[in-house]
């Protein structure tokens, strides 16, 4: 995989609101994957938020490492990965709803429905990447 940064094709594709999907190593050493939305900050880190009750959130927490695959609306051949290291976390309650509140509207065009759950928010840096169909 090539180190950061990405070409600008690769990163036009990144912040697009593609379908992703985010893997983490299970306690076991196993890796896990899920389908999640994500989000690339003005800095070039990710942002992704979670249900604070999720088991993926305290294996993240353990192994603060990530890989996420995002693959092009429609076309999902041309695909991106990217991975790296969480470098920043936020468990304020408001502030994780503010997030997700961001996702879904990059996604959805509107705030996140459910507004009682309790979310935490992190941000990882993309250190490699590869992408396949890439234009």
């Amino acid at each position: 995989m090539p180190k950061a940064p990405l070409p600008e094709a690769a990163m036009t594709l990144l912040r697009e609101p593609n379908p992703a999907v985010i893997s983490v190593v299970m306690p076991s050493g196993h890796p896990m994957s899920v389908a999640t939305w994500y989000l690339v900050e003005d800095d070039d880190t990710v942002l992704v938020n979670m249900d604070a009750g999720r088991a993926r959130l305290r294996w993240i927490e353990q192994h603060p490492h990530v890989s996420l695959t995002a693959l092009k609306q429609d076309e999902w051949y041309s695909h991106l990965s990217v991975r790296g290291p969480v470098v920043r976390w936020e468990y304020d309650e408001q502030r994780a709803l503010a997030d997700i509140d961001r996702l879904s509207r990059h996604y959805s065009g509107r705030d996140f429905r459910n507004r009682t759950a309790r979310r935490v928010s992190a941000w990882f840096e993309i250190a490699h990447w590869h992408g396949w169909e890439i234009d």
